[in-house]
């Protein structure tokens, strides 16, 4: 068998160091620098959100939610029935689950409940840790992020807007009591 020669596979890939650590020049045998980009952890963890609000079977609205810790995925949640229920998708189509009195699905978990629930479930200690959400958590679910010691949370979309009240409740209570919350642009 040929020794793997490293200088000679054109593939390779050298990187080299910038004064930015979120750009990096990579140069391959016989081509030019090239700059990329690196995503952020928080581009990478919205992101992932956004894919898992891809799997919810919410009728109304899809919502996926990642909790870290460190630079770490500690937990993953979309919004849905719980597990071994139903799915509103095929047992309602169209309509979606009843309403509650408020509106709102009578049988669904938020994304942020079911991130959670999971971290709990498996003895993850979410002191400090960081939500990225992509719809702004609601006023119980704000209750339970401040409960379990989530500092910081992210959210791309506005709950107040998608529901049509006049203020983003969980929001605004979770700034009042100490956790930085975050509009992803």
């Amino acid at each position: 068998m040929k020794p793997f020669n490293w200088l000679s596979e054109p593939q390779l890939i050298i990187p080299m160091l910038t004064q930015s650590r979120r750009e990096a020049k990579f140069k391959t045998p016989n081509t030019k620098l090239k700059m990329i980009t690196k995503p952020s952890f928080d581009e990478i963890y919205m992101e992932l959100a956004e894919k898992l609000a891809l799997r919810s079977h919410c009728v109304k609205a899809q919502v996926g939610a990642v909790l870290t810790k460190d630079t770490r995925i500690v937990s993953l949640g979309y919004n849905g029935p719980p597990a071994g229920t139903h799915n509103c998708d095929i047992e309602w189509p169209g309509e979606g689950c009843p309403r509650d009195s408020k509106g709102s699905c009578s049988l669904a978990l938020h994304a942020e409940q079911n991130a959670i629930l999971y971290a709990t479930k498996n003895n993850v200690a979410m002191q400090d840790a960081t939500l990225y959400v992509t719809l702004s958590p609601c006023i119980a679910c704000a209750r339970v992020i401040f409960t379990t010691g989530i500092k910081k949370v992210f959210y791309k979309h506005s709950y107040a807007n998608f529901k049509g009240l006049k203020t983003d409740e969980g929001v605004d209570f979770l700034r009042r009591f100490g956790v930085e919350v975050i509009e992803y642009k």
